[in-house]
């Protein structure tokens, strides 16, 4: 009988916050079993609010004594040898992942191949939960209990802006999103809130961050932790981003999204990694120059109205 089970995701929040639909089809699999997630420490707090989840760990604090939690099966959603050793070592007699990076320790395993970008991510991770016929087919990847939190009451159907990327090649012009700003505050009468951190901004093309208090936007960037974030935007109407984490948490809340995608890139397009659910947009284009601020615009008065 499988008493305790656990799931390693140990790398960024918007990859983490995909799996919650394998995480719960798991619980609904085995009902009476512990649920412990184990994370990297920059997603902990967030991977605490996953309903479905009974113990949050950060693995490199644990992942040199698995042994002690007495684990009955173990499923690695992203695949590294450093997981697949220890959960081996350890001891846990059900061992499920992705068939690479020492995949000979794993006793149920599936062929990798994410990397043809042909279904959602989401879809992936069903796929692989489903070896143990762990199944959950529902739309939404929502399971996150918020906290109760006032203090962003009065962005209630603002229109959230997040203007970063993990990585270049994905980046809208930085003068695009400011021009957006100002079309939806003149046009649509709409407050606009920046969110997100600005780790990459400044490597782009356009340089540094502009004054965003000068043209009247709520400037909320390195401003919240991820659970502030995720209550945030629950509280907006729309967001407006490329491909990164808080398109999902956006799409994790029921907010809308509006999201803006290269669709030249093999395993990177919004096929694979395009918002989960219900209500969201997506402006694919082989260049993110040729996505103009008036297509962005009519796509967010279409969402709003």
């Amino acid at each position: 009988m499988v008493k305790n089970i656990l799931v390693i995701r140990n790398d960024r929040f918007g990859e983490f916050l995909l799996n919650i639909p394998a995480m719960r089809a798991l619980k609904e699999r085995y009902p009476q079993a512990r649920l412990s997630l184990a994370v990297n420490f920059v997603v902990f707090e967030l991977a605490g609010a996953v309903e479905c989840v009974d113990e949050v760990l950060v693995w490199d604090e644990v992942k040199g004594n698995l042994r002690k939690y007495k684990f009955d099966l173990c499923v690695v959603l992203n695949p590294t040898k450093e997981a697949h050793q220890s959960i081996f070592l350890a001891g846990i007699p059900v061992r499920v992942g992705y068939d690479r990076k020492w995949g000979i320790l794993l006793t149920h395993k599936l062929e990798d191949t994410k990397y043809l970008g042909n279904r959602h991510e989401v879809d992936c991770n069903l796929e692989l939960v489903g070896l143990l016929g762990a199944k959950n087919k529902e739309i939404v990847s929502s399971g996150l209990r918020l906290p109760r939190n006032d203090e962003y009451e009065f962005l209630v159907g603002a229109i959230a802006i997040h203007p970063f990327t993990s990585d270049l090649v994905k980046q809208w012009p930085v003068e695009r999103f400011k021009e957006l700003a100002q079309r939806i505050t003149q046009e649509m009468k709409a407050k606009v809130v920046f969110v997100g951190r600005d780790e990459t901004w400044g490597q782009s093309p356009s340089g540094t961050v502009p004054d965003l208090a000068a043209f009247g936007v709520i400037d909320l960037i390195n401003k919240t932790s991820l659970a502030e974030l995720a209550v945030l935007l629950k509280r907006c109407s729309l967001l407006v981003s490329g491909d990164s984490g808080p398109m999902h948490l956006a799409a994790a809340v029921g907010t809308p999204v509006a999201a803006l995608f290269r669709n030249d890139l093999p395993g990177k397009t919004a096929r694979r990694w395009g918002p989960w659910g219900k209500g969201h947009t997506v402006i694919e284009k082989a260049s993110l120059a040729d996505i103009s601020v008036e297509e962005v615009l009519e796509v967010a008065k279409k969402i709003i109205n």
